[in-house]
């Protein structure tokens, strides 16, 4: 019987080493049996993570062609526009039972003016301590993340924006906060959704593609 050589062996002088993490060769005959299943079955998972990346990310680029060649088609033969002016595309079966969504997402930034909103803020909530909701000072810490300087949650942040108080300080943080948004350019999604029948409700058919 033919013994299997492993993928990652070095041959040297007919001897099979591994390589370990400070980089020596180490005799595969010496390395003990669970390392050695351990090492085996994760080069074998992530062969197949990496098969299926490339398969997602060639699906990616085939599915976002199939949509422009239906929208140039479209536009050529019928003299008909698919989708909005944002580039945000809905196309469903002829049952109304499978549906692909283009969406088209705006990528944020946050100028300095964010933290003139927070100082701001910060000084209202600390004269307001004795009578602050415990809710606004949650969510104020929630939006800036204090003790990880530099992140926002943003979701938050635009949950802050609708907090109405007469205060003109309030009213000034937030204009600081609408202020201190850039748009920086766009993020286009797909994504894909089926129903057992025309009246069912709608499942997500899950791919992430985010980061192929």
């Amino acid at each position: 019987m033919t013994e299997r050589i492993h993928p990652a062996a070095i041959d040297v002088a007919g001897t099979p080493y591994l390589r370990d993490a400070k980089g020596n060769l180490v005799p595969l005959a010496a390395v003990k049996p669970a390392d050695l299943l351990m090492d085996e079955t994760v080069r074998e998972i992530l062969d197949a993570a990496r098969a299926t990346s490339a398969a997602i990310a060639a699906f990616k680029v085939q599915s976002f062609d199939k949509v422009a060649a239906l929208q140039g088609l479209l536009a050529q033969e019928y003299d008909a526009q698919l989708g909005g002016k944002k580039g945000n595309i809905t196309l469903l079966t002829f049952d109304g039972c499978e549906k692909v969504q283009v969406a088209v997402a705006d990528v944020i930034e946050f100028g300095p003016e964010l933290q003139a909103a927070k100082a701001l803020i910060d000084e209202c909530l600390a004269e307001w301590a004795a009578d602050s909701r415990v809710e606004l000072q949650s969510l104020v810490n929630r939006v800036f993340a204090v003790d990880k300087e530099g992140q926002i949650n943003r979701a938050e942040l635009f949950m802050l924006l609708r907090v109405e108080i007469a205060d003109e300080r309030w009213k000034r943080a937030m204009d600081a906060i609408r202020d201190s948004i850039r748009v920086v350019g766009a993020r286009t999604y797909m994504r894909f959704y089926e129903r057992p029948s025309p009246d069912g409700a709608w499942r997500g058919v899950t791919i992430d593609m985010a980061s192929a």
